[in-house]
Parts: structure tokens; C-alpha cells; sequence
């Protein structure tokens, strides 16, 4: 049997932040914030959501603001960038205590996604996080401003224009300026519970020793390479994060 899914909304500086709520909303149980990744909406997250909402958690599913072509949540793509998607996670996080009164808060992130909930779950102002589960967080994005090569984009980052792109997503200048001078590992490392961090080994998009590197910051870390595997876990790829997730995540219920 499908958990129950029904439409939820959140707020954010007059933007309204659209998604899904997984799972049964009566009484107080641990919940958990999905957070999708560059270009995608939250329909990359909705395995997970169920996956999780079947153990028993309160998933919460979302579209950043102007995070991809076909999200539903308020905001230009060209006004997106990693630290307005941390607002957005941050005012989820809030309406979400808010609303349920949970026992606890996880955060799931994937790719972009991931990164973002690395750099929340480290904010002072967003309390205590439960556990937190990266998949192929893309903290490749600072350097990648750095070197001017951003996914589709090329640019000069001595000289970083106001849009640095159109297609296949129209992109402002801000999305570098804000990340530029970033260190995603000073910045994520304030965050001391359990940690799952899966990568693929052939991940051409966030490469093998960001994640090799992201879980020496963390002192609590379940750190799976997933052999083959590449950005965007599919078919049996996904069936075996699928896997390693359940089992985090009931060990995390357990030990609550």
C-alpha cells in the first residue's frame, strides 16, 4: 500500500515554495526533508519519499524557487542560486517543525540538492538535524565557478556576466558570484550527527574525490561508493542506494 500523498505549501520572502507531504500526518513521528537536485524538480526525490514515508517517516518533497524548468514553486531560474535554495530549505524546515511538530528532522539531499542540505544542516539557525543523507552532493560547484565551466555554462570568472546562460536553463551571474569564493567543506563541517554519503565511481559530474573528501569532515559517516554507478542513481544503481537507504534510515528510527 502507497503512503498518502497530499499537496503541501511553504513560504519563503513572498514566494511560495510548492511540494508534497508523504505519509500520515497525525500524531509526532521523525520527518524527513527531500531536496532535488540542478535543473530537476522534486519528482527526483519521490522514491525516497515513499521509500522513507513506508518506515515511517514524514517525508516533505518540494521545487526550489526557480530551481528547474518544469518546478512549480514561485521564482525565476536566473534569481536561483545555491544560497537561495538554502533560504528555501530553511523556510521548509521551519514550516515543516511548524506544522507537524515532529520528534525530529533528517535531511536527503541529491546532487545540487545534497549540497544544499550539507550547507543547512551545518547553519546554527537551523537547530538540530537528525541525520543527514547526501547522494552525489555537487560541492564540485564552487571550484567549477572558479574554473569558469559550469555544467552548460562557460564563462569568464575574472569578469562573471549577468546571465550565463539560456539554455537549457536561463541562469544568472549570481549563481557563480555567491559560490566562488565558497569552501564547501568549512562550510558543511559544523554538522556533527550521522552522515550517509553515497557516490558512484563513475560520476561524471561530481568526481570521485569530492565525496572521498566530504566524509573525512564528518565524524559520524556511512560512506558508499557505489561501483559503476554515475550522476543520477538508475535502475539498479538506484535499487541499491534504495537498499543502503532503508537501512540508515531504520537504524536512525531505532536509536531515536
Amino acid at each position: 500500500m502507497k503512503p498518502l500523498k497530499e499537496k503541501i505549501e511553504f513560504q519563503r520572502d513572498g514566494l511560495t515554495i510548492r511540494g508534497h507531504v508523504w505519509g500520515q500526518q497525525e500524531g509526532r513521528q521523525h520527518a524527513v526533508i527531500l531536496s532535488h537536485g540542478f535543473l530537476a524538480n522534486e519528482k527526483m526525490c519521490f522514491r525516497y519519499a515513499e521509500l522513507l514515508a513506508g518506515l515511517g517517516y514524514l517525508a516533505v518533497t518540494y521545487d526550489f524557487c526557480g530551481g528547474g524548468i518544469r518546478c512549480r514553486s514561485d521564482g525565476r531560474t536566473q534569481d536561483m542560486t545555491v544560497l537561495t535554495e538554502k533560504a528555501d530549505l530553511l523556510a521548509v524546515l521551519e514550516g515543516v517543525r511548524e506544522r507537524f511538530l515532529p520528534l525530529s528532522v533528517s535531511l536527503l539531499g541529491c546532487s545540487q540538492g545534497g549540497f544544499v542540505s550539507g550547507l543547512a544542516a551545518a547553519d546554527p539557525g537551523a537547530g538540530e538535524i537528525r541525520s543527514l543523507m547526501l547522494f552525489y552532493p555537487a560541492i564540485c560547484i564552487p571550484d567549477d565557478s572558479r574554473s569558469g565551466k559550469m555544467m552548460f555554462y562557460r564563462f569568464d570568472p575574472e569578469n562573471i556576466p549577468d546571465l550565463l546562460g539560456k539554455l537549457p536553463m536561463k541562469l544568472g551571474g549570481d549563481y557563480a558570484r555567491t559560490v566562488i569564493g565558497m569552501d564547501p567543506y568549512e562550510e558543511m563541517q559544523g554538522y556533527k550527527g550521522p552522515v550517509l554519503l553515497l557516490q558512484g565511481t563513475e560520476d561524471k559530474i561530481v568526481n570521485l574525490r569530492y565525496g572521498r573528501a566530504l566524509k573525512e569532515i564528518y565524524p559520524d559517516c556511512r560512506y558508499e561508493e557505489l561501483e559503476g554507478a554515475g550522476h543520477m542513481f538508475r535502475g539498479r544503481d538506484d535499487d541499491r542506494a534504495c537498499g543502503i537507504l532503508r537501512e540508515f534510515a531504520e537504524k536512525i528510527i531505532q536509536n531515536s
